[in-house]
Parts: structure tokens; sequence; C-alpha cells
């Protein structure tokens, strides 16, 4: 796989570096990487890889874009105020990066339509706001057999990790899940929404951004990944805290006594 000149051009800061160059690069213009939501945290994933060259993103979301979305959905414009964000969000990716191809899904990510989806793409990034569709994505990622980055934000901190629990970590063990890291769904009521306790925008941007960098490691083959730690970032100490977490033998995803073998318990 060959680069114009006008990408030689684009990714000059790329091919000059030692751990990238133009093999790091031709694999961002093969990867096809999915991005489940295309707000907050979405936005500035959706942004850097765009510009990164990566060469097919697809955006999964089902909703239009509101005024009160622009303080930090970044990828949005207030002219599109009303539109789909998939249409929004593909807008300013042709506007970054024309090489990249989008391939836009405006609908709710289920469990009818998960493991479609999931076939098209290498790696998928959870942006999405909700734990019902967090534990979703991640049972699904794992059928699939996909890595998974995930991001989660609150009013002035965030979490990351990565997950490939379909594989053995180096202790022979597999590697943990989110089930693994959080058992159980809190209950609606005790983790309220943005639109109920308010977001500094700057959060999901860092965490965004964060994640963003999580996926071009992970693609290039760069550096240590997440997998079994959880980056922790509080914006007003400021600071960033890892712990690190295990496979959790009693899971029902891959756990030693296995009971999600299909996204029934979704519908």
């Amino acid at each position: 796989m060959s680069f114009s000149d006008e990408e030689i051009s684009r990714y000059k800061r790329h091919l000059i570096l030692k751990d990238v160059g133009g093999p790091g690069q031709q694999k961002l213009q093969k990867a096809r990487v999915l991005v489940v939501g295309a707000g907050g945290l979405g936005s500035p994933v959706l942004c850097y890889l765009a510009a990164a060259g990566v060469g097919t993103l697809g955006i999964i979301d089902d909703d239009v874009v509101s005024l009160s979305n622009l303080q930090r959905q970044i990828i949005h414009a207030t002219d599109l105020v009303g539109s789909a964000k998939t249409l929004s969000a593909t807008k300013a990716i042709e506007r970054i990066n024309p090489h990249v191809k989008v391939i836009a899904h405006q609908v709710r990510f289920d469990a009818q339509n998960a493991l479609e989806i999931l076939q098209q793409f290498d790696l998928v990034v959870d942006g999405s706001d909700n734990f019902a569709t967090r534990y979703l994505v991640n049972d699904a990622c794992f059928l699939a057999k996909k890595p998974l980055v995930s991001a989660a934000v609150g009013p002035f901190d965030g979490q990351l990790s990565l997950f490939k629990p379909f594989e053995n970590g180096p202790t022979g063990d597999p590697n943990p899940s989110y089930r693994c890291l959080f058992p159980k769904a809190p209950s609606d009521d005790s983790v309220p929404n943005c639109s109920q306790t308010g977001i500094l925008g700057a959060v999901v941007g860092v965490m965004g951004t964060l994640a963003a960098m999580e996926v071009l490691k992970e693609l290039i083959g760069l550096g240590d990944g997440l997998i079994g730690r959880l980056m922790i970032y509080d914006a007003l100490a400021p600071r960033f805290t890892t712990i690190n977490y295990g496979w959790d033998k009693n899971n029902p995803l891959n756990g030693k006594s296995v009971n999600i073998t299909d996204l029934g318990r979704h519908l």
C-alpha cells in the first residue's frame, strides 16, 4: 500500500516518527474502527483518528445534534443543530481528512444489530453514556472477538481501559472483561447522567483524546495497552491514577462457568 504525494505531506509527522513510519501509517490506513456514540467522547476520538489517517471509521448513533451538545461535542457545529449526529460527524471528518471512509449507522446500537455491525470492524471504541450500552458493547465485542477501548466520564473525572477478554494474559488466565471490573451495573438513579449533574466540557476532551491514543497504540503496536488497568483522571486535583484489576473467574462472560453465549439478555 503506497501513499500519494498529498498523503506523504499530510502524514509527514507520523512518517518521520521512528516507531510509526511508513509501516505504522499503513496499518492505520488499513484499519477499520467503530465508534459507539458521536457525542462528547466520540467527538475527539473521531477527530483524532480521522486526522491520523485511520482508513475506515464507523459511527453509530441515533441522536440528533442539539444546542446543549455544543459545549463539549466538538465534532458538531451550530449550523447543524437538528441534524443527525452521524451526518454532522461525517461532514466534519470529510473536512478533516477526505481520505477517510465513513460508515454511518443512524440507529441505536442494540442486541439485534450489534454483531452484524461489529463484523465490519477491527476495533471498537465505546463512548456511550449509559451502563446498559456499555455492558452490551462489552458482551458483543467479546463474542465477536474485537478489542474494545472503553471510556467514561463524570462531571470532573474520567476512566479509561482496554479489553481483550477473548485472549489469555501472561499468566495463562483470560484477560479481564468489563464484567470483571464492574460485575453489576449500578441502578439508574444512583448514577445521574450529565443532563442532570452537568459536566465540564474539557473533561470529555481529555478522556476522548486518551481513548484515541489507546486506539492508535493498539492499531500500530506501540507501548503497553491498558489491559487489566484502569486509568482514572481527576481534573480538579489534577492527577492520573492507574489501578490494576484481574480476571474474575466468576464472571459470566469468560469465567469458569460461562452463561453468556449470546446477546439474549440484552433483548
